[in-house]
């Protein structure tokens, strides 16, 4: 039988909050795999996974609905999905495309800070050199 983590191990895991993953459940990303006979919710190596891939979505503005769906691509045996196995490698090749574009753009805004962090730090050594 598989390991079963409580929520608190789970949370120190993925480095979300345990009102994150409760909302995450909430809202029907990830469900507890099992709840122990005290009624607390217990998760697996599978509902981690999930939860680290909703956590790894998160920065690339992917909206809930779109999380679902990534989600139920990804591992189509656990979600009730018709979609057919082309379809669903069509939709994970969009989800790709969506994700390096919007890398790309991460990327470009860093650089951007980056940009402006340095000309900081050379106006701070600028002032900080004494002038004679």
């Amino acid at each position: 039988m598989a390991e079963r983590m409580q929520i608190g191990e789970v949370a120190e895991r993925t480095g979300l909050s345990l009102r994150t993953i409760r909302y995450y459940e909430e809202v029907g990303l990830v469900t507890p795999s099992a709840r122990s006979q005290g009624g607390f919710r217990l998760y697996d190596e599978s509902d981690v996974a999930r939860l680290t891939l909703v956590k790894q979505m998160k920065p690339l503005g992917f909206h809930l609905e779109e999380m679902r769906e990534l989600l139920a691509a990804i591992n189509p045996g656990s979600e009730s999905s018709h979609a057919s196995e082309a379809e669903r490698l069509a939709r994970l090749r969009e989800f790709a495309a969506t994700a390096e574009q919007r890398c790309a753009e991460l990327r470009a805004r860093l650089s951007a800070a980056e940009g402006f962090a340095a000309m900081l730090r050379m106006q701070i050594t600028e002032s900080s050199t004494p002038t004679g």
